[in-house]
């Protein structure tokens, strides 16, 4: 991918005081046109591995956000990335899209190195970030197709596969509505729309159904699942143990930069919830405590 269209779908660097690290440079990749939507041609294989983490290491500063996390996920798997508020998923998920360079470490996205061969991996990847930037003043329809033509597709290509996202994504009737105008909600639908325009085998989503309506959050996940059905691999990070419960198959646990806990659902929760095994695994408080102050009767 160019300058031009990492611009599109980056997200603000983390917060932190310190300056991020400038980038490593990095050796030109081969032109690669994306799969056509109709036909993955290759059923995902027992065991092939759509994402390798080793050693991933970021540290602003003196912190260490993400502290030696080694992950992989299946081709095919729906996987999740779980942890409380600053635990590092946001910065893990945006050195697996090529938008961060790591301090260590070495990330493979379909067995090519995201940071040796970065535009050839960014093929391959669909990506939703945190806090996506949008070109305000084109309409959904314009920033769709602007997406799918630096993303290489043709004219035609891209009018087809813009009629379909429109549709699929409920957002028809807001077209031709100025970005700008949208709501929280719609701004995420047409991100993600524009995440899979080319095709891609890698979903990587930072909580994309975050202030999304209970509707287009089941049209969301009917997406998604379809996706992994015909072979795509998702990895999303998510605050809500019971979307993950009941969608993903597949969850990782980060604490404090840490890989704390890796496996399937039901590896990871045990005989709990995966909201309480969440809760056990980063110790919170198993009840509201302190409040006795807050003595209110009605009547």
């Amino acid at each position: 991918m160019d300058t031009e269209a990492e611009s599109v779908t980056d997200a603000a660097s983390p917060n932190d005081d310190a300056q991020p690290e400038p980038e490593h440079e990095q050796p030109e990749a081969p032109d690669e046109q994306p799969a056509a939507l109709d036909g993955r041609q290759d059923a995902p294989q027992e065991g092939d591995i759509a994402l390798r983490i080793s050693g991933l290491t970021k540290q602003f500063g003196s912190r260490k956000a993400v502290d030696d996390v080694s992950y992989t996920v299946a081709r095919g798997s729906f996987a999740s990335i779980v942890g409380p508020n600053g635990a590092g998923k946001t910065t893990t998920l945006s050195m697996i899209t090529g938008l961060l360079p790591p301090t260590r470490g070495r990330i493979e996205v379909l067995d090519i190195d995201v940071w040796k061969n970065r535009s050839a991996a960014q093929s391959r990847i669909g990506s939703l970030p945190d806090r996506l930037r949008m070109f305000e003043q084109l309409t959904g329809a314009q920033y769709l197709a602007y997406v799918g033509a630096i993303r290489g597709l043709g004219s035609e290509q891209v009018r087809e596969r813009v009629e379909s996202l429109l549709d699929t994504f409920g957002l028809r009737d807001h077209s031709n509505r100025l970005v700008v105008d949208y709501s929280s909600g719609l701004r995420k639908k047409v991100g993600l729309a524009a995440a899979l325009i080319h095709n891609p085998e890698l979903l990587v989503l930072d909580e994309p159904l975050d202030a999304i309506d209970p509707v287009s959050a089941g049209t969301i996940i009917e997406v998604l699942e379809q996706f992994t059905s015909r072979g795509g691999t998702v990895l999303l990070s998510s605050h809500s143990m019971d979307f993950v419960q009941r969608v993903c198959d597949h969850v990782a646990v980060l604490v404090d930069g840490q890989l704390i806990a890796d496996g399937t659902v039901d590896e990871v929760r045990g005989e709990l919830t995966l909201e309480e095994r969440f809760r056990h695994i980063v110790r919170g408080p198993e009840e509201t405590e302190g409040l006795d102050w807050l003595d209110i009767s009605f009547g």
